[in-house]
């Protein structure tokens, strides 16, 4: 999935994201309401984790505009208050789910992943084409009954090429998806990471390409 982290405390925000990132996310991380405005504005998110206090825009405004001009975004909010009346605020204006601080990371990441299969299509939990096996929870893969490790990268591309069901997925999208911000548009990271998914799943070749379009699983 591709994450946005909101939290204006630095070393919080950083850890969030790579606990994330541990589990084959792409995550960027804002330090105020305007950079996450900026970013939801031109990335397309599946889950936002959100501070409700925030500077220069409040955690409250990010969500109620979030809600307004991309409302297929989940969000989950955290907050240091954990009132009943403060939970049902901030589920009024549009959360999508509300975790009070201070919280465990396991549970966070178990919120997320919940949130971003209400993100996009209803998929089986395990997904499964062309003598592939994936199981985003357990994070492993097989090729006809063998094992394949793969790196975080190689993970996130192949569960996006699998989700399509068969038909073909660009490198923009690929890169949108599996990538953070820092990613560079021009580099050759998603041909090389193809290059390399391939050679770990073996002969016959079954990550495709179609010449103008992207990258299939037949």
């Amino acid at each position: 999935m591709r994450i946005l982290v909101v939290e204006d405390e630095p070393l919080l925000a950083d850890a969030v994201a790579t606990w994330l990132r541990s589990d084959a996310h792409a995550v960027d991380v804002a330090y105020d309401g305007g950079s996450a405005l900026e970013r939801i504005g031109v990335h397309d998110y599946d889950v936002v984790v959100l501070d409700r206090d925030l500077p220069v825009v409040h955690g409250d405004d990010v969500c109620r505009t979030t809600v307004a001009e991309r409302p297929d975004v989940r969000i989950l909010l955290l907050t240091a208050a954990a009132e009943i009346d403060d939970r049902v605020t901030g589920l009024a204006i549009g959360a999508d789910d509300y975790l009070p601080k201070p919280f465990a990371f396991p549970e966070l990441a178990a919120r997320v992943t919940a949130l971003g299969r209400r993100a996009r299509p209803a998929a089986p939990p395990v997904l499964q084409r062309a003598g592939i096996r994936l199981d985003p929870h357990r994070r492993e893969v097989y090729r006809d009954g063998r094992y394949v490790p793969l790196s975080r990268k190689e993970f996130a591309v192949l569960a996006e090429l699998l989700r399509a069901d068969g038909t073909a997925v660009s490198a923009e999208q690929l890169l949108e998806k599996a990538w953070d911000e820092n990613a560079d548009p021009f580099t050759n990271a998603v041909r090389l990471t193809i290059l390399k998914l391939r050679r770990k799943l073996g002969e016959p070749p079954v990550v495709l390409t179609e010449t103008g379009v992207g990258y299939r699983i037949p």
